[in-house]
């Protein structure tokens, strides 16, 4: 059955979500603030800024009229960096429809109050469905009708079964779970994961390190999802080791590209938005907080924030104590 679904978002990941949903037979508005974006997208069919010559769906329309966009929406899509998250959910409540199940599409911790996006949108939207969109999926090849596959989770399986029904098309497959918390927890942590896989090989210390650092951080992770309350299969599926396998493998990872950058001595004003350098610092803490065994995300925290070098890094994990493997 046609949804109206609304975008959140007129970045490339916003744009992308709405031309799989269009490709589906969906009524789709996007909602974004640049009316410059707006105007490519309704007339050139095209987004250029953020998505270069790719094609959009005819079907894709876009507004800066929030009010348009999100009225009669029966699935809104929260494609908003994570760190603006808040602000601007609070600045939309009003206009969101009752029992609207709002799918957060941004990966991330809040930085000020170390919140997940679930979090986020239980205190601003208490009486709405919440789920989360997440998996290995760059926002060009989804664009583009490339072969994809993500998860979405709700805590009512009964809701994820739908939207996951409601996303699934030719191109574009959506598996479900009840596990939110396991869901968000991979898709934050392998944006930080994949800004330290970047440094590596941006320093020269090659594959093998490169290897044992994502695979020892991935023990990490799901430890970190455990204690938050997520189940550790979770973290074996598309959310958690699939997303890491994209995002520490390519240089279309935002993430991984200011870890080369970083590794490489090379500037770091300019680049992309990098997520994973706003969650290191927080979920450190967090883990500190809930003493959990996370030497790897501490390190690339400490990294992050000019505290070691690398070099300093990778002589201080290589040099802890011997233990068996988990």
């Amino acid at each position: 059955m046609s949804k109206k679904i609304t975008i959140l978002g007129g970045g490339a990941w916003g744009t992308a979500l709405g031309c799989m949903a269009a490709q589906n037979g969906h009524e789709v508005v996007l909602y974004a603030r640049d009316p410059a974006t707006v105007d490519d997208i309704n007339h050139n069919h095209r987004n250029g800024r953020y998505l270069g010559n790719i094609a959009l769906h005819d079907n894709l329309r876009a507004t800066s009229d929030a009010a348009a966009a999100l009225n009669n929406a029966d699935t809104v899509l929260a494609v908003i960096p994570a760190q603006s998250m808040a602000a601007a959910l609070q600045e939309l409540k009003p206009l969101i429809p009752a029992d609207c199940p709002v799918v957060l599409c941004a990966k991330g911790i809040e930085r000020s109050t170390g919140r997940l996006m679930s979090q986020i949108i239980a205190d601003i939207l208490p009486d709405h469905p919440i789920a989360a969109l997440s998996g290995p999926s760059f926002a060009s090849d989804v664009a583009r009708g490339f072969p994809t596959a993500v998860t979405i989770a709700c805590e009512n399986i009964a809701i994820a079964d739908d939207l996951a029904a409601q996303f699934s098309g030719s191109t574009f497959r959506c598996y479900s779970s009840d596990d939110l918390t396991g869901v968000e927890i991979g898709g934050a942590l392998k944006n930080v994961i994949a800004v330290a896989a970047g440094a590596t090989i941006g320093k020269g210390l090659g594959a093998s390190a490169q290897a044992a650092l994502v695979t020892r951080a991935f023990a990490e992770l799901r430890r970190i999802a455990v204690a938050f309350g997520g189940r550790p299969e979770t973290l074996m599926g598309l959310s958690g080791l699939g997303d890491l396998m994209l995002s520490c493998s390519s240089p279309q990872s935002r993430n991984y590209s200011y870890g080369l950058a970083l590794g490489r001595g090379e500037p770091l004003e300019g680049l992309l938005l990098a997520e994973g350098v706003a969650t290191a610092p927080v979920i450190a803490e967090l883990c500190e907080r809930k003493q959990i065994n996370a030497p790897i995300i501490t390190t690339i925290a400490a990294l992050l924030n000019g505290s070691i070098t690398i070099d300093a890094a990778v002589t201080g994990l290589l040099s802890r104590p011997l233990k068996n493997e988990d």
